[in-house]
């Protein structure tokens, strides 16, 4: 199965989404290489990067999870590092 690294760069508006978020990228754990969470007060958001090693399937069908949430955006980045395994 072939899989790619990918950045999930997620813009949290609405922090009623946050624990629906949450759920969601603890059912991808087994991928998640890192993630990082900047909370921006100022501005009433959070900023979220998540590096992903994973299917193409299973990362687009994350990134397309997360962008359905209420308040909530999502854009992945891939690498064109794919592994064969």
């Amino acid at each position: 199965m072939d899989k790619r690294i990918a950045v999930i760069s997620i813009i949290v508006e609405k922090s009623d989404s946050t624990e629906k978020l949450n759920s969601i990228l603890h059912e991808a754990s087994d991928y998640i290489i890192g993630r990082m969470g900047i909370p921006y007060r100022e501005k009433n958001v959070s900023i979220i990067s998540v590096v992903i090693d994973a299917p193409q399937d299973v990362i687009s069908a994350l990134s397309g999870k997360i962008g359905s949430l209420d308040g909530v955006n999502a854009k992945t980045e891939y690498s064109n590092v794919i592994s064969h395994e």
